[in-house]
């Protein structure tokens, strides 16, 4: 019997929704970089370790700044949507552009989607659900999410902790969709459909050095009050599992 052929990397578009506060883009460059580095730990720390490259094939777009950016489906196996500061719930051409893009994505049916955060929130936006501001405020740094029975399969574990940055949220599961997990602040914190799209709100590809920056700017411009950053300070060091959630993507990739 001769040994099964390596398949290729997976054509991953990362398409990126905001640019990062500046010690993030002064280490990794855009969210493609971020990405990049969280999928190369999540590829180095599968048994036995794979090399990025080998699993991967990444490439990224500004589709804020640049609205031709956008890559043909047809050269693509999936997209990452990114997180972003912007409101999912807006007008902006850009973001209605990214939203009729995933929309053309899940017509289309054969190029799978995954959503982070913001991205989350758009993947749900195309699907026809309403998105907005949470009543119950931010929820941010590590925080312990409830898993499903679905949720416990696709990430092996029975709870799972996950940077968070947001005050947005999916206010129901879309239709079709599997839910993954949920917490007190946010009832749905992920979902999925075999072989289509898998989507999260909290942040994989954070880290504490990140999230300790973005604190830090939102406390300083006001945004975020005393009590609400002295909490998430206390927490942002805590462990999380960025990296088996990004195992988790490269699995759903591969299904």
């Amino acid at each position: 019997m001769g040994s099964q052929p390596t398949p290729p990397p997976i054509r991953l578009a990362i398409l990126e929704a905001d640019t990062p506060v500046p010690g993030v883009r002064a280490k990794y460059g855009g969210y493609g970089g971020v990405f990049t580095d969280l999928f190369r730990r999540a590829c180095g720390s599968l048994s036995p370790p794979q090399s990025l490259e080998s699993q991967l094939d990444l490439s990224a777009h500004d589709i804020v700044n640049d609205l031709d950016s956008y890559p043909d489906p047809e050269t693509l196996d999936a997209v990452l949507i990114s997180g972003s500061k912007h409101n999912s719930f807006e007008s902006d051409e850009w973001i209605l552009r990214l939203v009729q893009y995933t929309k053309r994505l899940l017509e289309g049916g054969r190029v799978r989607i995954i959503g982070v955060c913001f991205g989350h929130q758009i993947v749900a936006r195309a699907m026809g659900n309403e998105v907005g501001r949470s009543v119950r405020g931010w929820e941010l740094s590590v925080v312990e999410m409830a898993l499903t029975e679905e949720g416990k399969k696709i990430f092996g574990k029975d709870t799972l902790r996950i940077q968070q940055m947001h005050r947005d949220e999916v206010h129901s599961y879309p239709p079709g969709t599997i839910p993954l997990a949920h917490t007190d602040v946010c009832a749905v914190q992920g979902y999925y459909i075999p072989k289509r799209l898998i989507a999260v709100q909290g942040h994989p590809e954070f880290t504490e050095p990140m999230v300790t920056e973005i604190l830090g700017m939102r406390h300083e411009g006001g945004i975020i009050a005393d009590g609400v950053y002295k909490d998430a300070m206390s927490r942002v060091g805590n462990e999380h599992d960025g990296v088996l959630i990004a195992q988790a993507f490269l699995k759903f990739l591969r299904e």
